[in-house]
């Protein structure tokens, strides 16, 4: 049965953790707030639960899921190396709007969609997102609404769009940023800003020490 659960109110909040972290170890879908916009998620490397993310919103495996980590050093172990470029993206942004595309490790078995041997993570900066994944560990999120219909800004609003796709949806208020994060790539010869969001290219640019222009020519 699926279930909106509070978790604004102190009292209910550590029961309502329990319950999505249940339920992702169980192999279901969950839908948690986030900085940006909601998410719909699921155990990275659970891969029929990952499959059925994908089967919920309508995206095809040409549309692979990013992950969401709940600390810096989780990153480590994901990927084949990480960038200086992506060190510094790191500490300048993390937690935060801004979603990195690293490669990834190539002994990992998990199955995000037709990745092609890449991988998207980004640090959450909401607090009970950070406690659901310092539970399960690296999750494959994508956000909460059916492809091509708009992100969802509260619990309520991505219920009216999966319904009972998703077993629990933690109701954090309002989603703060209520915007798709940044998404730079690291996985060619220079950065480039794939989609410019809460981060501007402005502020990446400053941090990576290059002309704006580079990064969406």
């Amino acid at each position: 049965m699926t279930r909106i659960l509070n978790c604004r109110d102190p009292q209910n909040r550590a029961a309502a953790i329990t319950a999505a972290t249940d339920a992702v170890k169980s192999g279901r879908l969950v839908v948690l707030p986030t900085d940006t916009v909601y998410g719909i998620a699921a155990d990275a490397f659970d891969n029929g639960a990952v499959a059925r993310l994908l089967a919920a919103k309508g995206r095809g495996r040409d549309m692979p899921v990013g992950v969401l980590v709940g600390s810096w050093h989780t990153i480590s172990g994901l990927v084949y190396s990480v960038p200086e470029a992506a060190h510094e993206l790191i500490r300048a942004f993390w937690p935060g709007a801004l979603s990195l595309v690293v490669q990834q490790a190539p002994s990992l078995k998990w199955d995000l969609g037709d990745a092609r041997g890449t991988v998207m993570l980004r640090m959450p900066l909401h607090p009970v997102a950070l406690e659901v994944l310092r539970e399960i560990g690296p999750m494959a999120v994508s956000s909460a609404n059916i492809s091509g219909q708009p992100a969802a800004s509260t619990a309520e609003e991505a219920h009216r769009q999966l319904g009972g796709l998703v077993d629990v949806y933690l109701d954090g208020g309002t989603s703060e940023q209520q915007a798709a994060s940044t998404i730079v790539d690291l996985t060619g010869e220079t950065p480039k800003i794939l989609r410019e969001g809460p981060v501007g290219a402005r502020a990446v640019a400053a941090v990576l020490g290059v002309d704006p222009v580079s990064l969406t020519a």
